[in-house]
């Protein structure tokens, strides 16, 4: 399989091949490099060639320059994508099916995080097996700033990797954090100075290249069959909440005073 195989759907997700390892890097600095629909879209195709290809031992996801990872979605597409109920199914279906494809695949996936990883930015990282950063990287999860209703899987990732205390800190305060206190709740797992975090990945990518892909898929497969949801989960009462969200005054509100950029004013309803 030739590596001219691997070509992006987009111009905003560039990808190359390096030995072992395959470069999925979102590339939209213009907007911190922001999540457009275009974006979402191109990784799960990308991720199924590499599935079939037994060069690929890793797959690192990144994002161009050196301000951001992702900053979250593209707010400037929120009016037309997320508004309307069909447009929130779709955004919602596209948004899951990128994340699960991460989360779902084989083989190792790391997340090198320089700058803004904000909301959707963590969900991708989240997604991934491992999480390096550099000491300049900034954290958060901004949704209850907005009113947006968060998918199960997304909540269910962030509780496995920090548990339920730490989630709901970072969730409902909306806060910022840095590397340093990203590591210390488990959000990450290394942390170095910007200038190193080329040769911390590259610990990665020759560990990777060199370690028994077999004995890493099975740990990778075992550890997810341990973190699957109790049989009690009721996923319809899930839905619903988050349907509640996207279908209330004060998603809407959210939604308006982000273009606006001032302070929503929320009333619970």
């Amino acid at each position: 399989m030739a590596s001219m195989e691997y070509i992006s759907t987009t111009e905003r997700v560039k990808v190359w091949l390096d030995t072992t390892t395959l470069h999925v890097q979102f590339n939209n600095p213009a907007r911190h490099n922001a999540l457009s629909v275009d974006m979402w879209e191109a990784v799960p195709p990308l991720l199924d060639v590499a599935s079939h290809d037994d060069r690929v031992r890793l797959v690192v996801f990144s994002g161009a320059g050196e301000k951001a990872f992702v900053s979250g979605a593209d707010i400037t597409q929120f009016e037309d994508q997320r508004a309307a109920k069909e447009a929130v199914d779709r955004y919602e279906k596209m948004a899951e099916e990128c994340l699960q494809s991460i989360a779902n695949f084989a083989k190792p996936t790391l997340a090198c995080i320089q700058g803004y990883c904000i909301g959707g930015g963590v969900n991708v990282a989240i997604s991934c097996d491992i999480r390096i950063a550099s000491s300049n990287s900034v954290f958060s999860i901004p949704a209850a700033r907005l009113g947006l209703g968060y998918r199960y899987s997304a909540m269910k990732n962030l509780v496995d990797l920090i548990g339920p205390g730490n989630a709901k800190d970072l969730f409902f305060s909306a806060r910022k954090i840095d590397a340093d206190e990203a590591r210390f709740l488990g959000l990450i797992s290394r942390v170095c100075e910007p200038a190193d975090l080329h040769t911390l990945l590259k610990e990665y990518t020759d560990a990777l290249a060199v370690n028994a892909p077999i004995t890493i898929a099975a740990a990778k497969a075992i550890t997810a069959e341990i973190l699957k949801p109790s049989p009690e989960l009721d996923m319809a009462k899930c839905q619903t909440l988050i349907r509640g969200c996207f279908e209330s005054a004060d998603y809407a509100e959210g939604r308006k005073a982000f273009m606006e950029k001032r302070k929503p004013v929320f009333a619970g309803k």
